[in-house]
C-alpha cells in the first residue's frame, strides 16, 4: 500500500463517508466521530468551551449570536475531514504529508480554540502584563492528562507534536503544509467560523461563497509546501474575500460592538492588576463575567462592566471616526498606538472636553478605539492554473487585491470616538475632531 491509499484510510476519513455515531450541529451539520476523536471530545478542557463564547461581545448587537467555541471547533474539525478528503487524492499533497501528519491535522483541528477564554481576543489586543496569550493556554492544556493521555493512548501522537503544529514552530515542509490548511487565506477555521457566525448572527454575509467549489479546488503548492487553489477555485476564493471583509464592516466590527470592546478593555485595564488572570482564563462565561462585576464594585468602572453586563444594556455613543480616506493624519496618530497610550490619550480629550463644554467629563467618560496594524483579510493564497503557473490570488483578482489592501485598511478600520451616552448631544463632531487633534498633541509617548 503506498502513502496515498495509506492517507485514505486513516479512520476518521473513513468515518467521514459513512459513520454511525455523529454530532450534529447547525446549520444540519453531520460531524462523523470515531471512538478516539469521541472520547478526546468528552475531556473537561474541550467540554468547557461548550460554555464560552464563540462572539462574546457580539451578543450584545446580534442576540442570537450565542454559539459556542465547542460548536465552532467542531465545525472546523468536520472541515479538516473534508479538506483532507480532497487533498489525499493528489499525488503532490501525499509526497508531502504521511497518515501520522495528517492525523496530528486532525487532533489540531479539533483542538485549535481549547486555549480561549472568555472574550480573550480584545483583552489580548491590549498586551497587558501578566494577561496569558491563549496560544500559551493551549500548549499547556494539551500537555496537561486530560488531553495528554488520550493523545498518546488513542493516538500513539505526542502532544509536544500537535502543539508544534498549531504553533508554527517545527518549520519542516510537512508541518509548513499542515500549518497553511490551519492558518492561512484559506483555511479550515475561518471557513467553518465566516458561515457559522453569519448564521447566529442572522445575516448572510458570511455565507456567500461556495464551500463546495473551493474545497473541490485545494491543491498543495507545486513547488512549496503550503496550501494553494487551482484555477478553478478562484472566483469561490473572491468571494470568500468579500464575505470576509463584509462580516467585518457589519459584524465584528460594527460600531456598536467596537464600543462594548473598548468598554470591556478599558475596564480590564482599570481592574487587571486586583484580578487573578489566570484564573480568570479558567473561567467559563457566566464565573467569568460575575467576578468582573465583583471586582469592579465601588470603582470608577463599575458603571462600565454594569452598562455591558448588569440588568440595563448602557453602551457608549459615538461621537467621531476618523478613516485613512477622510482623517489620514488623525488616523495615523493613533492607529496601532499602545493601549496605555490610547488611555493617557482619552484621559487628555476629557480634560480639553471639560473646559471646551463647561461641564464635568470624567477620565472614564471618554474611550479612543484604535484598530490594530496587523492585516485582517489576508489573500495571498496562490492560484494554480492549467499550465502550472502560480500567482497569488492579489494578482489574479483586482478585486479581491482592493478589498483587502484598500477598502479594509482604509475605510473599516476606522478610529472611533466613545462617550458616555449622557455627553453624546453636548460635543459636536467637529469639536471631537479638534479636542482629538489636541488631546494627541498633548499625550506624551511614555509615562
Amino acid at each position: 500500500m503506498n502513502r496515498q491509499e495509506m492517507l485514505s484510510q486513516i479512520p476518521e476519513l473513513l468515518s467521514f463517508a459513512a459513520s454511525p455515531r455523529v454530532v450534529r450541529i447547525p446549520p444540519e451539520m453531520n460531524v462523523p466521530m470515531t471512538d478516539r476523536a469521541a472520547r478526546l471530545l468528552d475531556t473537561p478542557p474541550l467540554r468547557r468551551l461548550s460554555q464560552v463564547s464563540q462572539l462574546g461581545l457580539v451578543g450584545l448587537v446580534y442576540p442570537g449570536a450565542t454559539h459556542s467555541r465547542m460548536e465552532h471547533s467542531l465545525g472546523v474539525y468536520r472541515n479538516a475531514l473534508m479538506f483532507l478528503q480532497r487533498l489525499v487524492t493528489t499525488k503532490r499533497f501525499a509526497e508531502v504529508v504521511d497518515p501520522r501528519g495528517a492525523e496530528r491535522f486532525l487532533l489540531a483541528s479539533l483542538l485549535h480554540d481549547v486555549g480561549h477564554w472568555p472574550f480573550c481576543h480584545p483583552i489580548e489586543d491590549m498586551r497587558l502584563p501578566g494577561v496569558p496569550r491563549h496560544e500559551q493556554r493551549a500548549r499547556r492544556i494539551i500537555g496537561d492528562a486530560e488531553i495528554a493521555d488520550r493523545i498518546r493512548n488513542d493516538w500513539q501522537i505526542e502532544p509536544d507534536e500537535v502543539c508544534d503544529l498549531l504553533d508554527g514552530k517545527d518549520l519542516s515542509d510537512e508541518n509548513q503544509a499542515l500549518s497553511s490548511l490551519l492558518s492561512g487565506p484559506i483555511d479550515v477555521d475561518k471557513m467553518d467560523y465566516l458561515i457559522r457566525d453569519s448564521l447566529h448572527a442572522g445575516v448572510p454575509y458570511g455565507r456567500n461563497f461556495d464551500t463546495g467549489r473551493l474545497i473541490g479546488s485545494l491543491a498543495i503548492h507545486p513547488s512549496r509546501p503550503r496550501l494553494a487553489i487551482t484555477d478553478k477555485g478562484r472566483t469561490a476564493a473572491e468571494m470568500m474575500v468579500f464575505s470576509r471583509y463584509i462580516m467585518f464592516s457589519e459584524v465584528y466590527w460594527h460600531p456598536t460592538v467596537r464600543s462594548a470592546t473598548a468598554m470591556l478593555q478599558r475596564a480590564i485595564y482599570q481592574l487587571h492588576e486586583r484580578l487573578d488572570m489566570d484564573s480568570m482564563c479558567e473561567l467559563t462565561d457566566a464565573p467569568w463575567i460575575e467576578r468582573l462585576l465583583m471586582a469592579s464594585a465601588g470603582t470608577d468602572v463599575q458603571w462600565l462592566t454594569q452598562g455591558l453586563f448588569g440588568p440595563k444594556r448602557r453602551l457608549f455613543k459615538e461621537i467621531g471616526q476618523f478613516s485613512v480616506l477622510d482623517s489620514p493624519q488623525i488616523h495615523a496618530s493613533l492607529a496601532g498606538r499602545p493601549y496605555p497610550w490610547l488611555v493617557r490619550c482619552s484621559e487628555s480629550f476629557a480634560r480639553l472636553a471639560s473646559a471646551a463644554i463647561g461641564r464635568r467629563v470624567g477620565p472614564t467618560h471618554v474611550l479612543i478605539d484604535a484598530p490594530p496594524q496587523k492585516l485582517e483579510v489576508d489573500i495571498n493564497v496562490d492560484v494554480v492554473d492549467e499550465q502550472g503557473v502560480v500567482r497569488t490570488l492579489g494578482d489574479v483578482s483586482p478585486v479581491a487585491a482592493v478589498l483587502a489592501r484598500q477598502q479594509f485598511d482604509n475605510f473599516v478600520k476606522r478610529v472611533r470616538i466613545f462617550v458616555c451616552p449622557e455627553l453624546r448631544d453636548s460635543i459636536t463632531p467637529q469639536q471631537a475632531r479638534e479636542i482629538l487633534e489636541a488631546a494627541v498633541e498633548q499625550t506624551p509617548d511614555a509615562t
